[in-house]
């Protein structure tokens, strides 16, 4: 399973990180439209997720109550017509999060600015463990300075459980 560093912040509009992140030369890698259906599963989460008219079936399993958000994740690529239909129609969905993303790639930390249908704006950081998890933690504290984030105003839980609220 592939290993990231996780934070995610609701944020009352982006112009502060966008100046921050043009400061400092993110790579900006577009706009994804994202569908994420979430299925109940034991142990961890399992969402389906439509993205630019594509599919990808995620699983991943991350510790909410650490001080740390580490998350292990599998991402399956997947084929075929009636994707949606049919994983609706086999398994039992708990929550549906529709959501535009603006990508920021920064030293490898991926700089998710969304906009969640039904919850507002929020700033999530996905740093990949590549190297090691002190090399990521280095690269997570350096992109949450540059950006001036309050890692205090964190919120430690997916968007699933945001929208069954």
């Amino acid at each position: 399973m592939a290993t990231n560093l996780e934070l995610k912040i609701e944020l009352k509009d982006f112009r502060r990180v966008l100046g921050r992140l043009k400061k400092i030369d993110a790579e900006y890698k577009g706009i994804l439209k994202q569908k994420d259906i979430y299925f109940t599963v034991k142990g961890g989460l399992l969402k389906l997720r439509r993205q630019n008219g594509e599919y990808e079936l995620i699983y991943y399993n991350r510790d909410e109550e650490g001080k740390k958000r580490w998350s292990n994740f599998e991402v399956i690529l997947l084929n075929g017509k009636n994707i949606e239909k049919t994983f609706v129609k086999i398994l039992n969905v708990e929550a549906v999060v529709e959501k535009t993303r603006k990508l920021f790639i920064y030293k490898g930390t991926r700089v998710h600015l969304d906009t969640v249908k039904g919850l507002g704006k929020f700033l999530e950081l996905e740093t990949p463990v590549t190297k090691g998890k002190r090399e990521a933690e280095v690269r997570f504290k350096e992109i949450i300075k540059l950006l001036d984030l309050d890692t205090a105003k964190q919120i430690k839980t997916s968007y699933r459980f945001l929208i069954a609220k």
